[in-house]
């Protein structure tokens, strides 16, 4: 598409009164739905639906020639999935119900309630969206994995078959016009899959990131939505809002889990009404930005505190992709170190190093609370100090260690494990409980000694001591 006009496909309006078009037109444009062609007879419409797909057509029942009837029968016949609206005068509403069972999804009676028609067109509009959308998953159903993947996901990079699933969705969702929700916690990538999610939308604007974690009210009302001049102390000028910047583009959203109640209001009236007023202003604008939200919080953890608006949720929702943390498909690791070998190296101007195959088994053997970002970071430090031919393990596992030993005393693991030993009835000995530790290290590090005994604060040497004395004792 050349532009953004919502819906992709034009909306058809056919009527022989030139007044009811532009009465409908600019209470459709005031809406958000600028894509609308028109019609004064059923020749014409006939002719245009012969040329392009339309999403929706607005079709008056008494016109000259051609009635509206006669060409409702000849749409449903050769476009059975086009949605047909009727406008009738009072005195025909059998004729209206009549034209109901031949195949209309629904009617209005002139005068036409604007707010009627908008609402009406706008679920149809969102219902064909869905549709799409579903026929498309139900498709993927089918997805070939060999299949060359959307140049839009190349930054990210997995085999995983949850996350391939994940870029499908995306696919089906990345044109619809309702908001998408995208959570998972900190470091797991939501920026990477807002911006796939724009790049395959091809939509003519650009992608403007806003993240609001720690702003107050009047802040995020002034980066959202922009102020005029003395709208406070200090605004000597009118200050564009990021809605603006991202017109017939997308808006990022991160960290929403962090809006005020007051906040949330805002957002909800720019999601279901598309309208939104700077600061300072009692002017009305219209956004034509196609909204992402993302969040590394619990929202429904936060609905039961009264602290996230449950409307609001349910219109943020309408697509949710969910990413799984990196503990969650740790078959990716072996991909994301040579990827991040090349990356960092790069960066750092410095010979992409070899690495041990005990690297694999290390990183798999530890939960990243902090993902890919925490990954990534390892991997800047262990280059930056890397003087050899093979890369060393030192980095990761000092950081591992250290890492673990503070989220041991952020947690309640601990206390976990106290209540766990409490209910035990019979204790077993020291012999075997240091046996069952030692076998467990063993299971998580894949055999490996070196790894397992880090696990267990021991040196290799005792560790492997230890296993000797096991071994015998069977």
């Amino acid at each position: 598409m050349s532009d953004n006009s919502y819906p992709e496909s034009p909306v058809l309006l056919v009527d022989d009164e030139k007044n009811a078009l532009r009465s409908y037109e600019l209470a459709l444009q005031s809406a958000g739905i600028s894509n609308i062609v028109k019609c004064s007879d059923g020749i014409e419409a006939l002719d245009l639906l012969k040329e392009k797909e339309v999403e929706l057509v607005v079709l008056d029942m008494i016109m000259p020639g051609m009635n509206g009837c006669d060409l409702l029968q000849q749409i449903t016949r050769e476009y059975p999935d086009l949605p047909v609206i009727m406008a009738t005068c009072v005195n025909s509403l059998d004729n209206a119900v009549e034209c109901m069972r031949q195949g209309a999804v629904d009617y209005l009676v002139k005068p036409v309630d604007m707010d009627k028609l908008t609402s009406q067109v706008k679920n149809f509009i969102e219902m064909r969206e869905l549709k799409r959308e579903n026929q498309f998953l139900r498709s993927c159903l089918m997805f070939d994995e060999g299949a060359k993947r959307p140049d839009a996901f190349l930054p990210i990079v997995t085999d995983n078959k949850y996350m391939l699933s994940i870029f499908q969705y995306c696919a089906a969702v990345s044109r619809s016009s309702q908001p998408i929700l995208i959570t998972g916690e900190t470091g797991v990538g939501k920026e990477l899959f807002a911006n796939a999610l724009h790049r395959l939308s091809q939509r003519s604007g650009k992608m403007v990131t806003v993240n609001i974690g720690g702003l107050d009210d009047n802040m995020i009302s002034d980066t959202l939505f922009g102020h005029t001049k003395g709208a406070f102390t200090g605004a000597v000028g009118n200050r564009p809002g990021i809605i603006e910047k991202a017109s017939n583009g997308t808006l990022f959203i991160d960290e929403i889990g962090d809006l005020s109640m007051a906040s949330q209001v805002k957002l909800l009236r720019l999601l279901q009404q598309r309208e939104y007023s700077p600061l300072g202003s009692d002017e009305i604008r219209k956004s034509t930005a196609r909204i992402i939200l993302a969040t590394h919080r619990d929202l429904h953890e936060l609905q039961r505190d009264q602290k996230f608006r449950e409307d609001l949720y349910y219109r943020i929702a309408t697509h949710h992709i969910s990413i799984p943390p990196l503990r969650e498909r740790k078959d990716d690791i072996p991909l994301l170190i040579d990827h991040l070998i090349k990356k960092v190296s790069e960066e750092l101007g410095k010979h992409p190093p070899q690495y041990p195959n005990e690297l694999i088994t290390l990183l798999k053997s530890y939960n990243f609370p902090g993902n890919i970002r925490e990954l990534e970071a390892m991997f800047y430090d262990a280059i930056s100090n890397h003087r050899s031919k093979i890369l060393s393990t030192k980095v990761f596992s000092d950081h591992i260690a250290r890492n673990s030993r503070e989220q041991c005393a952020k947690t309640s693991k601990m206390r976990n494990l106290e209540q766990c030993i409490s209910n035990i009835e019979i204790l077993p000995t020291l012999r075997n409980a240091s046996k069952l530790l030692v076998l467990e290290a063993m299971r998580r590090s894949e055999k490996n000694q070196s790894i397992a005994a880090r696990m267990l604060g021991v040196t290799p040497q005792a560790l492997s001591s230890r296993l000797k004395k096991m071994e015998k004792s069977k």
